[in-house]
C-alpha cells in the first residue's frame, strides 16, 4: 500500500462528520500506517437555512464547494450522503465506492402517535418534496411544514414550531444514536424513498489510481447495483433531489426489483411504476423505468413542477 497520506473532504454536520468519521476509522483499521484527516467545507445548502431546498435548486447543493476543493488538490476523497449527490460531476470526478446501506425508510417521530392514527389537519414537517407529496397522496387533509436544519434541529421542531410529527430518514437517526426516539418507520410502499437514502457515496478523481485502489474495499455490489438503477432513473427523468422523485432498488441474487414514484407537489396526481430485471443491468432498468413513468404522466408531472421552480428562483435574490 503505497499511499501515506488521505484528506477526507465533508460538511460540517452532526451527521456528515459522523459518516466521514465512519470512512475515517475504516481506513485507518484497514491501512494502520496511513494518515487520515478531515477538511470541514461548508456548502451553499448549509448557508442558506431560511429557504426550503426546492427553491434554491436541488442539484449540487450539498457537494459543490467540496468537489472544488478536490478539483483545487486540497482533498482526496469526499463521503456524501448519496441522495444529496446530483447525477452529474465535474470533468475528471466520478463516484467511486457506494458503501453498504443502512435502514433506507423514512421513520416518523412524533408523540407516540403513529402515522395513521394522527389527528385530521396534523402539522408535519419535513425537509422533502418526495416525502410531501406521498404522504399528502394517502393523507391529503395534512398540513406539511418545510423544515431545514440539522437532525437534531429538525427532531427539535416538534416542540418548537408545535409539530404533531417530523418525518425523517431512518438512516440519520440510527447513525446518531436516536433509534430510540422513533415512533414508527413507514413502509416503502406508503414512503418510497429518496434516490440513494442510506446510503454512503465516495467521490475521487478518476485518474488517481492510488486513491481508488485505498477505497476500493468501501464499494457493496448489491448496494451500488441498486442504487445505480435509482440513479439512472433519476437522470433520464432530469432530476435533482429536491424534486417529487422516488426509487427503490432492491438486489436479490442476480435480479434487482426496481419501484419508482413522481408526482406533484400536493400528491394530486401521480404515477407508480416497478420493473424487475438483471442486476447486472441496472442502469438499463432505471432508465427503462423512468421512460415508462414519463410516458404514463410523469413527463407532464415534472413540467409543471420545473415550471414553479424557475417562477421561485427568479423572485430569490442571489
Amino acid at each position: 500500500m503505497a499511499l501515506k497520506e488521505l484528506r477526507i473532504g465533508t460538511r460540517a454536520s452532526q451527521l456528515a462528520l459522523w459518516q466521514a468519521n465512519w470512512v475515517k476509522s475504516e481506513l485507518e483499521k484497514r491501512y494502520p500506517d496511513m494518515t487520515v484527516t478531515l477538511k470541514k467545507i461548508k456548502t451553499i445548502g448549509d448557508k442558506i437555512l431560511d429557504v426550503p431546498l426546492a427553491q434554491v435548486g436541488g442539484k449540487g447543493l450539498f457537494v459543490k464547494e467540496i468537489e472544488e476543493a478536490m478539483l483545487r488538490g486540497e482533498i482526496d476523497i469526499a463521503v456524501h450522503s448519496m441522495k444529496d449527490v446530483p447525477t452529474e460531476f465535474p470533468e475528471g470526478l466520478g463516484l467511486y465506492c457506494i458503501t453498504e446501506r443502512e435502514d433506507p425508510r423514512d421513520a416518523v417521530i412524533s408523540r407516540g402517535i403513529k402515522f395513521a392514527d394522527l389527528p385530521q389537519g396534523a402539522r408535519i414537517g419535513t425537509s422533502a418534496l418526495r416525502r410531501q407529496a406521498q404522504l399528502l397522496k394517502v393523507r391529503p387533509d395534512l398540513e406539511m411544514v418545510i423544515i431545514r436544519g440539522n437532525v437534531q434541529t429538525r427532531m427539535d421542531k416538534l416542540e418548537t414550531e408545535g409539530l404533531d410529527a417530523v418525518i425523517l430518514a431512518a438512516a440519520g437517526l440510527n447513525r446518531l444514536g436516536f433509534a430510540d426516539q422513533i415512533t414508527e418507520l413507514l413502509p416503502t410502499d406508503l414512503s418510497l424513498p429518496a434516490i440513494g437514502q442510506g446510503a454512503l457515496g465516495i467521490e475521487c478523481s478518476l485518474s488517481n489510481e492510488d486513491v481508488k485502489d485505498a477505497i476500493s474495499f468501501f464499494n457493496h455490489p448489491d448496494t451500488s447495483r441498486a442504487v445505480r438503477a435509482e440513479r439512472a432513473l433519476l437522470w433520464r427523468c432530469e432530476g435533482g433531489c429536491q424534486v417529487p422523485i422516488a426509487a427503490y432498488g432492491e438486489v436479490t441474487g442476480d435480479q434487482l426489483k426496481l419501484t419508482g414514484f413522481i408526482a406533484s407537489v400536493d400528491g394530486k396526481v401521480s404515477v407508480k411504476g416497478v420493473v424487475t430485471g438483471p442486476a447486472d443491468e441496472c442502469e438499463k432498468l432505471g432508465v427503462t423505468l423512468a421512460e415508462q413513468l414519463l410516458s404514463d404522466g410523469g413527463h407532464a408531472i415534472l413540467a409543471e413542477v420545473y415550471q414553479r421552480e424557475v417562477s421561485r428562483e427568479k423572485e430569490i435574490p442571489v
